[in-house]
């Protein structure tokens, strides 16, 4: 009986596996075109446009679209290197991410800002853009300071803490 069950158990563990990364994948695409995309449209604007043609707005727009490209980017990428994996090398990947506090700190701290912001952009500035643009753009925006944050205390020496991770043996089909 427990043979089979662990037969069975791994597409189960391997299709949730998939599930963690893709999950991954759209957290840190959305990171980092929140990230990008702010200062990749103000000079694509000043470029194309000039100046008149760059506003609160548009420039909050812009952040939660390209967020929202990395949204499905991010999990789409994770979809195909994750799904076409052997599920024990996927396996072996979840458990040492699992285990990646500096990734933790940085999706908790890009959070953070991603809710603060949310909440204050609206209130700051209400009248320069539609509501909409102000709550998603102000998330997006809130997520890159969130992320910056986590990067600046890195390298001004605040560390994320280093845990170490357990062996697992290998799963040996019967």
């Amino acid at each position: 009986m427990t043979d089979n069950f662990t037969v069975a158990a791994t597409p189960q563990a391997h299709a949730a596996d998939i599930e963690f990364f893709v999950r991954k994948g759209m957290t840190k695409g959305y990171q980092l075109l929140s990230l990008l995309t702010p200062p990749a449209y103000a000079v694509f604007a000043m470029t194309r446009y000039g100046r008149s043609h760059l506003s609160v707005n548009r420039v909050l727009r812009a952040t939660w679209v390209g967020g929202t490209v990395g949204i499905v980017g991010g999990g789409a990428f994770e979809y195909a290197r994750s799904a076409y994996s052997n599920p024990e090398k996927v396996r072996i990947r979840r458990i040492h991410a699992t285990y990646d506090t500096s990734s933790i700190r940085a999706d908790d701290h890009s959070t953070i800002g991603g809710i603060l912001f949310a909440v204050l952009t609206p209130a700051l500035l209400w009248k320069r853009a539609a509501s909409i643009n102000l709550i998603l753009g102000g998330a997006g925006i809130g997520s890159a300071v969130g992320l910056l944050a986590h990067h600046t205390r890195t390298v001004t020496g605040d560390h994320a803490p280093k845990v170490p991770v357990p062996d697992i043996p290998p799963v040996t089909p019967h």
